[in-house]
């Protein structure tokens, strides 16, 4: 069977029912979890560590845990929330690496500042003084969301650009929906409050 038509084979079917299928020895449950999630996931980690060579392996490496230890998933929350709490772990490691080295980065993210507002380029071809100012604003927002506090970083991607909800987080993390509502919050405002100038 194709990877195509066993990814439609299983349409439908909810993750925990696929974990389930896999712990009964149906290997090909897992292959359409690490099929739903892999993308998703990568560009999840991509947006965190800005290396998407690494992004890939972390998230191979997020699959291989959960392959290994799928007994442990007990359904209480979505697989979804497991899996993006392993990756999540596997990032920070990797940022406390590179912040060691004084090598963090982050990926130009002007589309996710300010509530999904976007900053459509006028149409005016040829122009390398637009070009460069938009290249500016872009490492300014680099900037600007490079030095944010690491669990304000990983609320505000958590929850503005891999869009998940608060409660999602909240499990992700490992701590309250009070709090995640607070850091996401206080991520726009510190970025409002050093962008203002700019955007």
């Amino acid at each position: 069977m194709s990877y195509t038509a066993l990814l439609e084979s299983f349409s439908g079917i909810e993750d925990n029912r696929l974990i389930s299928a896999y712990l009964e020895g149906n290997e090909d449950a897992f292959e359409v979890l690490v099929g739903r999630y892999q993308n998703k996931l990568t560009n999840y980690l991509n947006t965190l560590i800005h290396d998407y060579d690494l992004a890939v392996d972390l998230s191979q490496e997020a699959f291989i845990r959960v392959y290994q230890n799928a007994d442990r998933y007990r359904g209480e929350y979505q697989f979804s929330t497991w899996l993006y709490r392993i990756a999540t772990n596997l990032a920070i490691d990797e940022m406390r690496r590179r912040e060691r080295k004084g090598r963090f980065f982050f990926h130009n993210v002007l589309n996710w500042f300010d509530e999904g507002q976007t900053y459509p380029l006028p149409d005016v071809r040829n122009c390398p003084e637009t070009d460069l100012d938009r290249t500016e604003k872009l490492k300014s927002l680099q900037r600007a969301i490079d030095s944010l506090p690491k669990k304000y970083r990983l609320t505000f991607v958590l929850r503005e650009v891999q869009e998940l909800s608060y409660e999602e987080i909240s499990r992700i993390l490992n701590i309250s929906l009070g709090t995640v509502k607070s850091r996401v919050h206080r991520a726009k405002m510190m970025l409002r409050e050093r962008l203002s100038g700019v955007l």
